[in-house]
């Protein structure tokens, strides 16, 4: 049986005291994928801050492997609650083969290599010549090399072309398949839909829909509904 990573429960989160987020229930196990989707603004990067301490809770709580999570982000980083922020968090100056010695701290960069072979090519490349898809492996590489147990995503896509999101997804389904729960903000709905085990449309801070991938994907109605906060006629 999976293991419950992480659990937000009645979560509110926010900023200057304002909820950005609200009531909000999630819970994670190994080796799952949960795609968070919702339009622009609907609080899904306040979640995941939220989730990792970077973001106040203003109520509700956040477990962090069965235990209330820190309340310092670097300290969930440390024991494995990892965030790929949408900015990436590459260091651009440096190249490929030394962002990742960066990251490792102790651990073999052919671990992450395994499982992102493309950049073997690119080790001695600098990273502000990588293409954003390069680059979005590199974050994903490096978040792998602090051996996360939870890893959240905050915009895989942004920037990419729908060809590279398809190249990209099938690795975030391997990171959960090596045992990694995992929480990925996605734009592309279908493509999202498509590795994820369970899903969570948002729309102004709270939940809209929840079920499975295969729900969701089976009920394209009640997904464009949640996701514009429509109405059902």
């Amino acid at each position: 049986m999976s293991e419950l990573v992480l659990e937000l429960r009645g979560l509110s989160a926010g900023y200057g005291g304002v909820a950005a987020v609200r009531d909000l229930d999630l819970a994670v196990a190994s080796g799952e994928v949960i795609a968070l989707l919702g339009p622009n603004g609907a609080g899904k990067t306040t979640t995941l801050l939220a989730a990792c301490g970077l973001v106040p809770v203003l109520a509700g709580s956040a477990h962090f492997a069965g235990q209330p999570r820190s309340r310092r982000a670097e300290q969930n980083a440390r024991a494995g609650l990892v965030l790929v922020p949408d900015n990436r968090g590459v260091f651009h100056s440096l190249s490929v083969r030394d962002n990742l010695r960066l990251a490792a701290r102790g651990s073999a960069v052919d671990k992450a290599l395994d499982l992102f072979p493309e950049l073997r090519r690119l080790l001695g490349r600098r990273c502000g010549l990588l293409s954003g898809g390069e680059q979005q492996m590199l974050a994903l590489a490096k978040a792998m090399l602090a051996e996360p147990r939870v890893l959240l995503i905050d915009e895989m896509s942004l920037g990419l072309a729908p060809v590279a999101v398809q190249r990209m997804l099938p690795m975030i389904r391997a990171i959960a398949d090596h045992g990694a729960g995992v929480v990925l903000v996605e734009q592309h709905i279908d493509l999202a839909l498509s590795i994820a085990d369970r899903a969570l449309i948002l729309h102004h801070g709270r939940v809209a829909l929840t079920g499975t991938a295969a729900q969701l994907r089976a009920d394209p109605r009640a997904v464009e509904h949640a996701y514009f906060g429509l109405s059902e006629p």
